[in-house]
């Protein structure tokens, strides 16, 4: 695979998809190989910084993999940088021998039912995004001033908003969490906070440890209902599932308590659908359900049916986690039905089930849809960079293009002059680490762009 130029990729998106490729193909040893990793915020590591929950701070050790990455001398980071304005993609085909999009999934699934767009009615990705101080949702004012929220879902995310919700502000005040949610927490007058599923528990998607968390909460009582539990069937798969069997163990656990009159109150419901919000002044009020029963679907699993019963609960904040969605990147093909840039084994494809567009990958959520962990990306990784290995072999060497690594440089310098580097961030990772230490945190963060920037001395165009 030795070629007199070096091979040169661009990655789009440098959050776990991105950075597990780039380590992939760095670790060839008899690849000589050029990384470009960019990312439109200023601050790499994409979910990890984003997305996990800040009480989390385990799985965020992961960004230490990652810094060996942006430490490595045929890696470099383009930060600030937006594909499509910044960079386009006949920029990146002539400048690069091979282009891999690791953007993930950017938005939320709809319910779409009526009143979903009333004020209080909010996507939980953008109250994630708020307590992680994402810059595009940094300035949301969520309405903490109400006595109970609604939690639509039953994954890790419905899981890690009901936690952050219940949570005593004074613990999350040793975390990353950004400012402006701590505070807004503190002033919180939520009391209460009631988790929907529309399937049973043998079907809820939270892991063991997340669930577990839930009833080790200070100052919160848990509700089950034992019915819902004694309803619970299991389908083919889930009756095999350790995890499944856990989780029934810990929320039989749950049922059994008696209430202890804590100050806060955290509320499992199953078999039960939103089919409308209702609202006052424009504002959400309550929630209508309507009770499930499960009837078998295919593969052995069971689908929820509505049964034409109903009840209504207030609440003035309902968040929906009902799964993320791929958003169309500028001049490719996007399939809208999948949430993703269409592919096959890495490879993108000119549309779905389409043919293969030589020298340009998928990988992560956007090649495969909002599945897995973090972990789970490496694998996901490995198969797109097989693909690219086995591409960059059967290359002719007329094929290779040979540009000098100065070339993304100027056209940065022209359209994007406030790029951010690695040695950039690494200005920005300590300031914001030193801020953290004098308060007894892992850091604070800065959360808009124009404080970012001018820390390191940059400004907008």
């Amino acid at each position: 695979m030795s070629s007199s130029t070096p091979l040169r990729v661009a990655v789009i998106g440098a959050g776990p998809a991105g950075f597990f490729t780039a380590d992939q193909l760095v670790k060839q040893k008899d690849l000589d190989v050029r990384v470009d990793l960019f990312e439109r915020w200023p601050t790499p590591y994409g979910l990890v910084r984003e997305g996990v929950a800040p009480d989390h701070q385990s799985i965020k050790g992961v960004t230490r993999v990652f810094d060996r990455v942006l430490d490595h001398p045929r890696v470099r980071y383009f930060g600030n940088v937006c594909f499509g304005e910044h960079v386009t993609r006949e920029d990146l085909r002539r400048l690069y021998d091979q282009v891999v999009y690791a953007v993930g999934a950017q938005t939320d699934r709809r319910m779409g039912i009526p009143g979903e767009d009333l004020a209080g009615s909010w996507p939980a990705t953008d109250f994630v995004r708020w307590y992680n101080g994402q810059p595009e949702c940094a300035d949301l004012e969520f309405d903490l001033g109400v006595e109970r929220a609604v939690v639509i879902g039953n994954g890790n995310v419905a899981v890690d908003v009901a936690r952050i919700l219940l949570t005593d502000p004074d613990v999350l005040a040793r975390t990353d969490i950004a400012d402006h949610a701590l505070e807004a927490l503190r002033a919180s007058s939520i009391r209460e906070v009631v988790m929907v599923g529309r399937r049973g528990p043998a079907q809820a998607k939270f892991t063991n440890v997340e669930l577990k968390e839930l009833g080790a909460l200070e100052g919160v009582d848990v509700a089950v209902d034992p019915a819902e539990l004694d309803a619970a069937p299991l389908g083919e798969d889930e009756s095999e599932d350790r995890r499944v069997s856990r989780n029934l163990e810990i929320l039989a656990d749950f049922a059994g308590r008696e209430p202890s009159g804590a100050p806060r109150r955290l509320v499992f419901r199953f078999f039960a659908s939103p089919v409308e919000l209702s609202g006052d002044a424009g504002a959400v009020r309550s929630v209508r359900l309507e009770r499930n029963r499960l009837v078998p679907g295919g593969g052995g699993a069971f689908r929820a049916e509505g049964t034409g019963e109903y009840e209504r609960i207030d609440a003035g904040l309902v968040l929906r986690s009902v799964g993320y969605h791929g958003v169309p990147l500028p001049e490719l093909p996007f399939d809208e039905g999948a949430g993703v840039i269409p592919g096959r084994g890495g490879r993108m494809l000119d549309a779905p089930d389409g043919e293969v567009v030589p020298g340009e990958y998928v990988v992560g959520w956007i090649k495969r849809g909002p599945s897995g962990v973090i972990g789970t990306n490496k694998a996901c990784a490995a198969e797109t960079v097989a693909a690219m290995l086995e591409d960059a072999a059967s290359r002719p060497e007329t094929a290779v293009r040979g540009r000098d690594d100065d070339a993304i440089l100027e056209l940065l310098a022209e359209r994007s002059p406030a790029y951010v580097t690695e040695a950039d961030w690494a200005r920005l990772d300590a300031e914001e680490r030193a801020r953290g230490e004098a308060s007894g945190r892992p850091r604070v963060k800065l959360v808009r762009v124009d404080q970012m920037l001018e820390l390191m001395g940059k400004r907008r165009k």
